[in-house]
C-alpha cells in the first residue's frame, strides 16, 4: 500500500517514484522513471514524463504536462494549464528526441495559469512568472516576469508580494509581512541573511 494517495483514475507506471503525504487526483499519469518528492499535490489530468524530478511539496495544477527534461526543485506551484516544453525547434516529421533541453526550475518559483516555458533555461529561486507570459530566457532570482515574450517589471518577496525596489542599481527594502530584509546589488536581488 503506497504511503500517499491515488485516485482510482490515475496511472503510476511501474519504476515512478512518489514521496509519502503526495496527493494524485483524477485522470493523473506519472510515467516510470519520474522522481516525486514528499507532500506534492498533482491536480486533475497532470502528466509527468520519464525524465523528471520534481522536489517536495510541490503544486501542480490541473492540465499541467510535466515533459522529460523539466527539473523542479522544492515549493514550486505550478498553475493551471501552464506549459513547459522540451524540444526547442519541433517538427510533426522530425525526431528530436535526442535534443531534449532541460529546464531548470529553482525552489520556490510561481508559474501562473497558462504561461509558457521554452526549453533550455533556467528560472530562478522565487522568481513570479505572471498568467500568459512566455519566458525564452533565463529569469534571475525574486524576478516579478510578465508578457510575451516576458520581460521582467519588478521584484517578489518569498511570502509573494511585490517588493517596492527598482528593477536596476542598488537599494534594499523589507517585506512588511515576514520582515525579511533584500539587498539588491548591481541588480541581483537576495534576501538578507
Amino acid at each position: 500500500m503506497p504511503d500517499y494517495y491515488k485516485h482510482e483514475s490515475a496511472i503510476v507506471d511501474d519504476g515512478a517514484s512518489i514521496g509519502r503525504d503526495c496527493r494524485v487526483w483524477h485522470f493523473v499519469h506519472v510515467c516510470s522513471g519520474a522522481q516525486i518528492g514528499t507532500g506534492v499535490s498533482l491536480g486533475q489530468n497532470v502528466f509527468v514524463g520519464h525524465k523528471v524530478t520534481i522536489g517536495d511539496d510541490c503544486k501542480i495544477q490541473n492540465n499541467v504536462s510535466i515533459y522529460d527534461n523539466v527539473h523542479l526543485a522544492d515549493n514550486v506551484f505550478c498553475g493551471p494549464s501552464m506549459v513547459f516544453t522540451n524540444v526547442y525547434n519541433p517538427r510533426s516529421g522530425v525526431e528530436r528526441k535526442d535534443e531534449y533541453r532541460d529546464t531548470i526550475v529553482e525552489q520556490g518559483v510561481t508559474f501562473g495559469a497558462n504561461c509558457t516555458i521554452v526549453c533550455g533555461i533556467v528560472i530562478g529561486a522565487y522568481s513570479f512568472i505572471g498568467a500568459g507570459a512566455v519566458v525564452n530566457k533565463n529569469v534571475k532570482p525574486y524576478a516579478l516576469m510578465v508578457g510575451v515574450p516576458a520581460k521582467q517589471i519588478g521584484w517578489m518577496s518569498e511570502f509573494g508580494e511585490q517588493l517596492d525596489l527598482p528593477l536596476t542599481g542598488n537599494a534594499t527594502t523589507k517585506c512588511t509581512h515576514t520582515g525579511l530584509q533584500y539587498i539588491l546589488k548591481n541588480s541581483i536581488l537576495s534576501k538578507s541573511k
